[in-house]
């Protein structure tokens, strides 16, 4: 942390202190802990009036924000400009806080855009850290694309329609996709390991032009794209073992720049996708063997034949804990990414589908 001065009155708190941590994150240097994936977070309880962020991000494409929630009301902290790659920033988050009991979850909004290390908050000299606030034991893990990753989620008034242009990012927001809503709703700790425009192979949806990074590529790293400081990262799944998981991936798998958009119609590419599919989750289900795993897609417009395809690995994968659950409006009620209503939708359907399944699940 060479550029940031802490300002007199202020005090640094490392992220070595009382705090608590969720997400994909990269804890080589535990002193700047490095967050990658969207709505990765971090926890703080303080007394005190004000609290910023220390961070160095690194910038890849879209603007610049950062999620916070500071007793229970969420804000969002802007910082950078468009000509800022790569920089070190004191982020501020609150101020003139009443002075007593506060916890702050700092959080990653964004999905690839970016990617930041964590250096720890600010506050006052005179603030006192409080115990780490405790997770939840419930664990839980998505891995989808753009939508698990509440990507233009922000944009209310294109709700049920296209996305606006040129919003570079300003509309995301981890904090609301429907992975993260029914995790709260269900008391559960959550890994969203999404990113926009992922497929399941490389070289096919829309993520890492011109050399697209699949879900093959990206479901077992921390760094899954090659320009971290240390190119492609392989993550310990043994690090965070979910009751339950999400996998959303299909969306994207129609485009395909190379070679043509694939057809899932087309019997040879639905064999050798749905295999590929499969494969992923196979190995996931050696990591997560006791784990309830929920295959799905979301309500943004796509071909029913990547539903009725998913229909079919769950069937031919023969795991009473695999199985396929489909949105009342899978694939029909938005040509644009969800919005908060439709978020908040589908929140509600998958909570009400997993609390069918009784306490057993989380066991």
């Amino acid at each position: 942390m060479k550029d940031i001065i802490i300002p007199e009155g202020k005090k640094l708190v490392s992220p070595e202190s009382s705090m608590a941590f969720m997400g994909r994150i990269d804890f080589s240097d535990t002193a700047a802990p490095v967050f990658v994936w969207a709505g990765s977070n971090v926890r703080m309880r303080f007394k005190g009036t004000s609290v910023s962020a220390a961070i160095f991000n690194k910038r890849f494409f879209n603007k610049m924000s950062l999620g916070f929630i500071i007793d229970g009301k969420e804000g969002r902290a802007d910082f950078g400009t468009p000509d800022e790659w790569e920089k070190e920033y004191l982020v501020p988050l609150a101020d003139g806080l009443d002075d007593g009991e506060h916890e702050i979850v700092l959080f990653k909004r964004q999905d690839a855009s970016h990617y930041f290390k964590f250096f720890g908050f600010v506050v006052d000299e005179a603030a006192e850290i409080l115990a780490a606030p405790v997770l939840p034991e419930r664990r839980m893990e998505c891995f989808g694309d753009s939508v698990s990753a509440g990507a233009v989620v922000e944009a209310v008034e294109y709700t049920a329609n296209n996305d606006p242009e040129g919003h570079d990012g300003c509309y995301d927001n981890a904090w609301y996709s429907y992975a993260a809503i029914t995790a709260r709703n269900l008391g559960a700790r959550l890994n969203d390991t999404a990113q926009g425009g992922i497929a399941i192979f490389d070289n096919t949806g829309w993520y890492h032009a011109p050399n697209f990074i699949g879900m093959e590529t990206a479901y077992n790293k921390l760094f899954y794209f090659p320009e971290g400081e240390k190119g492609y990262t392989d993550w310990d799944l043994s690090e965070y073992v979910p009751h339950v998981v999400i996998f959303a991936v299909g969306q994207n798998d129609q485009h395909n720049e190379a070679d043509g958009d694939p057809d899932i119609n087309d019997p040879a590419f639905r064999t050798r996708w749905k295999e590929r599919y499969k494969d992923i989750i196979r190995d996931l289900r050696s990591k997560y063997p006791k784990a309830l795993f929920v295959l799905t897609l979301t309500v943004l417009n796509h071909d029913l034949q990547w539903d009725k395809a998913i229909d079919e690995i769950a069937c031919e994968l023969d795991d009473e804990n695999i199985r396929h659950f489909c949105f009342t409006r899978s694939g029909k009620a938005t040509p644009g990414h969800p919005r908060m209503s439709e978020q908040y939708e589908m929140a509600t359907e998958l909570t009400a589908y997993l609390s069918g399944l009784g306490d057993k699940i989380w066991e």
